[in-house]
């Protein structure tokens, strides 16, 4: 019988497979992203997109060069619901394995993904962290390869085509979700 986990328990595994602080505080940030997200694409479902953020890098700390392919295996073995599985993995699409974001949420995921760590590591540049910070700083450090060159700005324009949003605004939510 499948289950979708709590936050809390969504947590609890994901600290199972990984214990970098990093990617814990990578989990948390994306799942409080998703969550605020769904107040405006899926309102009640909250807990549930929050569940998929914390757990969509579950198997990147130990299995890297398996990740969301890993994902599956682990969350089935776990018996989680499929829509959770589905979800997690498709946040890798065209990356590291076929599985195609379709929902909303599944698309908010692949968005905001790569944008939280470039959010967060502009952030980290600034006295005031994320108070006061607006899409054009973003847009700056975006244009910048240099500045957190792990954050692929590739997928996060894919992301945003694939919400039908710009940038500007795709920035400009996620910031504010982050700053929530």
């Amino acid at each position: 019988m499948s289950y979708i986990p709590t936050p809390a328990q969504a947590m609890e595994l994901v600290r199972q497979y990984n214990t970098e602080p990093f990617h814990l505080e990578h989990a948390e940030t994306v799942g409080k992203v998703l969550a605020v997200f769904a107040e405006k694409y899926d309102p009640g479902r909250e807990e549930f997109w929050r569940t998929v953020g914390i757990l969509h890098d579950i198997d990147f700390e130990r299995w890297p060069e398996q990740h969301c392919v890993k994902a599956q295996s682990l969350l089935r073995e776990l018996e989680v619901d499929e829509a959770v599985i589905h979800a997690v993995c498709s946040h890798g699409w065209g990356i590291c394995i076929d599985v195609a974001p379709e929902s909303e949420m599944e698309k908010v995921l692949y968005a905001v993904d790569e944008l939280t760590g470039l959010i967060g590591a502009a952030a980290r540049m600034r006295p005031t962290g994320l108070e006061g910070m607006e899409a054009a700083s973003v847009r700056k450090k975006f244009k910048d390869k240099k500045f957190a060159a792990g954050c692929s700005r590739e997928i996060i324009a894919k992301g945003a085509e694939l919400l039908g949003m710009d940038l500007d605004t795709l920035f400009t939510c996620t910031i504010d979700a982050m700053r929530r």
